[in-house]
């Protein structure tokens, strides 16, 4: 109730501001308001206290850019203090690498939660190598949770001393992935579906018209669980001092442990209360027992600080630039969503950086599961023409596969990390019709038509076996495409490209062995190198591509109404089924290929 109180006052006076702001100086005087209140915030930035305690919030993800938020969201976040739940990998990596060297900060708390991120393997691998750097200067880290998960106790791990609650638990059991399939559900609905594909891993249509995992998808699938799990215990080895075969014997005979087992099998170092914690905190930061809490700074707010904040820019001094851009999302054609990668956009926003004489070099970041064929190309083809006037690095995320490898394969260097999901050279096509529901409540069509694939395009009917055939022709040539324009872009045999491809997913670890990938290192290696390259010695500052709107703008934008955005809770099991029943149907409604062919990863690949 407190919380509800407290979301709805904030929203509240959000919009009487506005309203009156707008009425007192006119819609200008407010932007203007507006614009001076955020540029007033941004040069005060928050304060760092001597003895401070950098508090590293286990709910929070890191994504590769800031999630854009509604005005209505972000008037929220100022006026109720709030932080946002996200913070961008490279915030998070520099305020981590500026908290090693900062005298006031002395230790890091990761703090778990009931609500853990949903993070993925390769940017915890980038947070983890940070916070290992930082504890190495020989800085304390404590970790306490109630309840460790895989995920969290990752990153828990790298802790000094880290501590469990007496009747939480500690996940250990493997990871897995599992696919939903809708093959059921399609034809008890009277929704038909005809599929053509090229290279047998190419397991994205499997969901649509199987009922379980072929044979290739379960091989594949399996080799990049494996080489995750291997990276996940090898590093959890070295900081606890066990071995992975110690590790994995935990995994097979336990995977749940209650607090005293994780305890003797030396996975933690304490079994205490959450206060028990705080209170070694206190003693760390010389706070007295007695007060309430001891002097801390969460990372959202580090990273905000103007000496941390100007660090992940370089030398802001400098005039050469090297532009970041974010390609994160699914692949479509068009100019797509903010979440999704629009090929029009990106190539837009390429192509600018391209004619820009200050832009010196150019490191794209991808995080994409693939898309669109055509659209894919389209952003493809300005990464060919910005190699011909400038360096261009990519720096592969959580997924750089199928279309997302399409518009990586041609760059100077591929940085990826072990647990990147990659690879997936192959193509497939999805044809929907919705003839038999439709005749089941009385619908029916007629054509008039001139030509014999005149009505190709409808989903009033199944495809003929002709029409078919075409399509698969259409595929063929990507894929031939495809594998082509691998071999030349990574000066590999077509044969090997060949033998690799047929759709099949690589760890990362396992592309670099391919020549599908230079090196192995995050986007901060990228940056550097793509320096190196443009032989700008230390003299550069990075901007990052595509701007996100500042408030005032976003004011400008939706002045008309502030969106109400409630405290969340963890959702239940039946909800996290359902979210992802929405996220297979999101990725059919990112079909927008115009003849429905895709170069994508198998159906959103899932690591649990």
């Amino acid at each position: 109730m407190k919380d509800f109180f407290k979301y709805t006052f904030a929203s509240l006076i959000g919009s009487l501001l506005g309203i009156a702001l707008t009425i007192s100086f006119g819609f200008g005087g407010l932007i203007y308001f507006i614009a001076l209140i955020a540029s007033k915030a941004k040069d005060a930035g928050p304060q760092v206290k001597d003895k401070s305690i950098l508090v590293f919030d286990l709910t929070t993800n890191i994504t590769d850019t800031q999630l854009i938020s509604s005005t209505g969201e972000a008037l929220q976040e100022a006026l109720s203090g709030d932080q946002s739940t996200t913070i961008s990998l490279r915030k998070a990596i520099h305020s981590l690498d500026a908290a090693a060297k900062d005298e006031k900060i002395i230790g890091i708390y990761i703090k778990g939660s009931n609500t853990p991120g949903t993070t993925g393997f390769a940017n915890l691998q980038e947070i983890r190598q940070a916070l290992q750097r930082f504890r190495q200067t020989g800085k304390k880290i404590i970790a306490y949770d109630q309840d460790w998960t895989e995920r969290e106790y990752y990153l828990g791990s790298v802790a000094d001393e880290i501590f469990i609650n007496p009747l939480g638990v500690l996940e250990f059991n493997g990871i897995s992935s599992q696919i939903m399939f809708l093959t059921g559900a399609f034809d008890k609905f009277g929704i038909g579906i005809q599929v053509t594909r090229v290279g047998k891993y190419k397991s994205a249509v499997e969901p649509y018209i199987l009922e379980k995992m072929s044979p290739e998808n379960q091989q594949q699938t399996l080799q990049l669980l494996q080489d995750v799990w291997g990276e996940y215990l090898e590093t959890i080895a070295l900081s606890r001092g066990l071995t992975t075969q110690q590790l994995q014997a935990i995994a097979d005979n336990q995977g749940i442990l209650m607090a005293n087992s994780a305890l003797d099998n030396k996975l933690i170092n304490r079994v205490a209360y959450n206060d028990e914690a705080i209170a070694e905190l206190k003693k760390l930061t010389d706070t007295k027992e007695e007060d309430k809490t001891f002097p801390k700074i969460s990372l959202n707010n580090y990273a905000r600080v103007p000496k941390v904040a100007e660090s992940a820019r370089g030398d802001v001094k400098s005039k050469n630039k090297i532009a970041v851009v974010y390609a994160e999302g699914e692949i479509v054609n068009g100019l797509g969503t903010p979440r999704q990668i629009g090929g029009e956009r990106l190539a837009r926003e390429l192509r600018k950086l391209r004619l820009d004489d200050q832009i010196e070099a150019i490191v794209m970041r991808v995080n994409s599961p693939g898309g669109s064929a055509s659209a894919s190309e389209v952003i493809a083809r300005e990464v060919k023409l910005i190699r011909e006037q400038k360096p261009v690095v990519v720096s592969m995320g959580n997924i750089a596969a199928s279309g997302g490898y399409w518009i990586s394969m041609d760059a100077d260097r591929i940085f990826a990390k072990p647990s990147t999901i990659t690879g997936s050279i192959g193509a497939f096509g999805v044809l929907f019709n919705i003839q038999e529901i439709a005749n089941e409540n009385g619908i029916t069509w007629d054509v008039v038509k001139i030509g014999k694939f005149a009505d190709l395009n409808t989903t009033a009917r199944p495809k003929t076996e002709e029409e078919l055939t075409l399509i698969q022709k259409m595929l063929d040539s990507i894929y031939e495409r495809f594998i082509t324009n691998v071999a030349t872009a990574r000066n590999l045999p077509k044969q090997k490209v060949a033998e690799i491809a047929q759709g099949r997913v690589w760890s990362g670890i396992n592309a670099q062995e391919l020549g599908l990938v230079d090196e192995i290192g995050g986007i901060e290696a990228a940056i550097k190198f793509a320096a190196q390259k443009a032989e700008l010695g230390e003299s550069w500052k990075v901007e990052e591509y595509p701007k996100s709107r500042s408030l005032d703008q976003r004011i400008f934008r939706s002045l008309s109404g502030v969106d109400i955005g409630m405290p969340t809770i963890g959702p239940d099991p039946l909800t996290l089924e359902f979210k992802k029943l929405q996220e297979e149907l999101g990725s059919l409604r990112a079909m927008n290929d115009p003849y429905g062919i895709y170069t994508r990863l198998p159906f959103n690949l899932r690591i649990d």
